[in-house]
């Protein structure tokens, strides 16, 4: 799903990090194709919201959209180095 400017990147941090129906879990895209964990977007709250608001050349902060992970168990967040959960790539 696209951000298309801070008003959906708000209502995406709102609505949490699992998708609704189901419970998937969920991460951001920046423009440079890093994938962002809730948490890490929540950290850098105001820098991603300039960012978004005033893309720049260099806006490795920039929101681009989101996404479930579906079954990638080596996804991890390129801000905290936490791995981020995927929705059915789990070991059980």
């Amino acid at each position: 799903m696209n951000i298309e400017n801070t008003k959906d990147l708000k209502t995406a941090l709102r609505n949490g990090p699992y998708a609704w129906p189901g419970g998937y879990p969920m991460y951001f895209i920046t423009a440079d194709g890093e994938a962002m964990s809730f948490k890490a977007i929540r950290e850098n709250y105001k820098l991603v919201l300039q960012e978004t608001r005033h893309p720049s050349p260099h806006d490795c902060w920039r929101v681009v959209g989101f996404e479930v992970n579906w079954e990638d168990q080596d996804l991890y967040c390129a801000d905290s180095g936490e791995r981020i959960e995927s929705a059915y790539g789990e070991e059980v």
